[in-house]
């Protein structure tokens, strides 16, 4: 049986490298030879065990790559075309999906699929379920690393902009310029709000949020955000808050310098050791205030990747600027590393098999 490398969960702070059977595609299914994947701060949650997987679980849910193996039943594709697919996979059949939930498939968080439940593409070959539902062809000008981020994190982040329904001429506060809140700024921008305040300490993601949107950027570490969004926006407050951390702090943040009536959008994934999130009663308004709490798990399917991916073929929205760090599979362990401690500048990783 042919073999490929694949990156598995070993235990808490432990993963690596493995020889594994180079998956079947079955009825229905397909399979990928991935050529660029990369590293989600979900993976990392994964490795320090504040995401539960079992122990052997391929990781990974961000692929981009050329079918090597279409299953029974799939059609309107062929070996070798490139594709790439989010890292939601949903049926397209059941009640969740026919009720546009597609990221809850089957039911509560069911659509994460690959690196969660079923194995994932950090690895030489990845499976892909549902493969007419999931696969999206990438135009020949764009390059993989050119959508790379379409597969999670700027579905993600653009999401959160449109679960808080922003409008057109509102001003947005997004706290974390990680990889999801920098495309939570661009998708801020893309749906028109005027004014865009970003939180974060980061040099390198200071200077990157402005390039993604961001009029103003707020260290911190140097000021209180919420006083200086208060007296940015008079006393009023912004229109949309978006929590793209997973902190306690951030979330509560959020709440304080929403305005009366409008929404704070949550997109961060917050570690199960918190146990629950707390809302600040006063500035919720003891719950009157009609202040909105929206919560977002990246959309996933054929069609929003092929929405996102004419978003940058038409070049409204810039993302292999994000790419500061390129390794090979083999270098998987470092690239985690660099990524998940935040070391020499580094954004966002491209992983390479």
């Amino acid at each position: 049986m042919k073999k490929m490398r694949a990156n598995t969960f070993k235990g808490v702070n432990k993963i690596g490298l493995e020889d594994r059977p180079i998956p079947k595609a079955g009825p229905g299914e397909a399979v990928v030879r991935v050529t660029l994947t990369t590293i989600c701060a979900t993976d990392v949650h994964i490795m320090k065990g504040e995401y539960p997987v079992r122990v052997g679980q391929i990781i990974g849910h961000e692929p981009i790559g050329v079918i090597h193996e279409l299953g029974d039943g799939v059609s309107g594709y062929k070996k070798g075309e490139r594709v790439a697919i989010n890292a939601i996979t949903p049926c397209g059949q059941c009640e969740y999906c026919l009720s546009a939930n597609w990221s809850q498939c089957g039911g509560f968080l069911g659509g994460w699929k690959m690196g969660n439940t079923i194995d994932g593409c950090q690895a030489d070959y990845v499976k892909i379920p549902n493969a007419m539902a999931n696969l999206t062809k990438i135009p020949d000008e764009l390059s993989d690393e050119d959508v790379l981020f379409t597969t999670d994190i700027f579905s993600t982040g653009l999401s959160g902009a449109e679960s808080a329904d922003i409008q057109v001429g509102d001003s947005v506060a997004v706290f974390g310029q990680g990889p999801i809140g920098l495309c939570a700024t661009a998708g801020a921008k893309l749906k028109g709000a005027a004014l865009i305040i970003a939180v974060d300490t980061v040099p390198a993601r200071v200077r990157m949020s402005k390039r993604m949107g961001a009029d103003i950027v707020l260290d911190f570490k140097k000021v209180d955000p919420v006083k200086e969004i208060m007296k940015i926006t008079g006393g009023r407050g912004v229109d949309v808050g978006i929590e793209a951390i997973g902190l306690q702090e951030s979330f509560e943040n959020c709440v304080k310098c929403t305005r009366v009536g409008g929404t704070i959008s949550s997109l961060g994934v917050y570690p199960a050791q918190l146990g629950s999130i707390g809302v600040p009663l006063q500035d919720f308004g003891y719950g009157i205030a009609d202040k909105r709490v929206v919560s977002t798990l990246c959309p996933g399917g054929k069609e929003r990747m092929r929405r996102l991916i004419n978003l940058v073929k038409n070049e409204r929205v810039n993302l292999r600027q994000l790419i500061t760090h390129r390794f090979s599979l083999d270098e998987i362990e470092e690239a985690y590393r660099i990524f998940s401690n935040q070391l020499d500048g580094v954004i966002k990783v491209a992983i390479k098999p």
